[in-house]
């Protein structure tokens, strides 16, 4: 399931051939119709892609399903996970560099106030102790060997603080140009020692029918067979400045230390395509909000039996406001369903819960039954004080959290819509 591939079936893809300024101008370009891929053919002087995952309709037919069935296939995957097909070769061995310029490579500034130039679509492949990690993290290029990464205290995070409490270095891959099984796992939240690789593979052959193929790099780590590019090495014990950087709520994140990621060996396809995420763009959106759904869906299933779907909506930047659909079994259903989904997606701020026969994919539908379902007096929950996330820049530590139950009261007539 070749990026390449994948790409020549998108017949809707703006191409741009000549050669854009890496400074802001990748961006401008990307920004213009979010909802189409964007192929430039000299960026640089090599080839790279953006908006190629910037809408659930292109990421499901990737995967040959309807994008009602995403959540679905994601929760039986993470359910049943199983394991990648070792190979000996794969294609980006044609090229292995021990010598090289980071700085060459089609990387931009995406934004002005950004610390300077990033990759933002890569994912991370280590291990530690028979435990192995796939995840995504931004990385600030400092200079021709080296990236600055931005680790949120999760499970690569705990990974590498073990290995430099003893004095060493964590091996690490990170991985560039991935089909959507193995980016969609790598956002999923999971449980330390879990294997994201597993949950990839499940869902590629649940949706394919072929499992997800892996290959061993030079430090005995096994990456996808596919990549287009993988960088090699260690990220080490040395601390650096890391952002500003405007991040997925259109916002500036602040700067942090960051760990160093020293590059030892570039792999690369022929003629590799540079996949190019726009922070804070739809893609973004979908690469990190998505991926979160199944994990609402399966706690709210656990309060209310009958759930119909989760949204988590581009108005919130798909990780602040939710949509979630069900049918009540009790009057009280809605608010418990609401407080499930708070704790399937603690940095969610609003969610607002819906019947059965509104489509949580239209906004208007979902407004409407807000509009003539709900009544702040006896259908609305604010919690306060609570964790959020660090992303809201209206939130200062805590968060104040909003429940919308705009459900039709149980048992209840005249909430319908009139139908011809």
């Amino acid at each position: 399931m070749a990026l390449r591939n994948l790409l020549a079936q998108m017949t809707d893809a703006i191409t741009v051939e000549q050669d854009v300024p890496l400074d802001l101008e990748v961006s401008k370009v990307l920004m213009k119709d979010q909802t189409r891929p964007v192929m430039f053919t000299n960026l640089n002087g090599m080839r790279a892609a953006g908006n190629i995952w910037s809408t659930r309709e292109r990421i499901a037919g990737a995967m040959k399903i309807r994008k009602e069935d995403l959540i679905p296939k994601m929760l039986e995957a993470m359910s049943f996970p199983s394991a990648p097909k070792l190979v000996g070769d794969a294609p980006f061995m044609d090229d292995v560099r021990t010598e090289f310029d980071l700085t060459k490579l089609p990387i931009p500034k995406y934004f002005p106030g950004d610390k300077g130039r990033y990759i933002t679509s890569a994912v991370a492949v280590a291990e530690h102790e028979g435990k192995r990690n796939v995840s995504f993290h931004r990385m600030y290029l400092r200079d021709e060997r080296s990236f600055a990464l931005r680790l949120v205290p999760r499970h690569l995070y705990t990974m590498w603080k073990s290995m430099t409490a003893r004095g060493r270095d964590l091996p690490v891959a990170f991985t560039m140009g991935l089909c959507p099984p193995i980016l969609l796992a790598a956002a999923t939240s999971t449980d330390y020692g879990t294997d994201e690789m597993y949950i990839a593979s499940s869902l590629k052959e649940r949706t394919l029918g072929t499992p997800l193929e892996v290959a061993k790099i030079d430090n005995g780590l096994a990456v996808p067979a596919q990549a287009e590019i993988v960088f090699e090495g260690r990220i080490t014990s040395q601390m650096v400045d890391e952002g500003p950087f405007m991040d997925i709520t259109g916002t500036y994140d602040s700067v942090r230390p960051a760990p160093v990621f020293e590059v030892d060996r570039l792999y690369m396809r022929k003629d590799p395509v540079f996949h190019l995420l726009l922070p804070g763009g739809y893609e973004h959106y979908m690469m990190m909000g998505l991926p979160r759904e199944p994990i609402i869906y399966r706690t709210v299933n656990q309060v209310v039996p009958r759930v119909h779907g989760v949204r988590l909506t581009e108005g919130g930047c798909c990780w602040l406001h939710g949509v979630v659909s069900i049918t009540k079994n009790k009057e009280g259903d809605g608010i418990n369903a609401a407080m499930a989904a708070f704790s399937g997606h603690p940095s969610m701020k609003k969610v607002t819960i819906v019947d059965h026969d509104i489509n949580i994919f239209d906004d208007r539908e979902v407004e409407w039954a807000e509009a003539t379902r709900f009544q702040a007096a006896r259908s609305l929950m604010v919690v306060n004080n609570a964790a959020g996330s660090s992303l809201d820049p209206s939130s200062e530590g805590t968060t104040s959290k909003v429940a919308i139950d705009a459900t039709k009261p149980f048992g209840a007539k005249g909430f319908d819509r009139a139908v011809l």
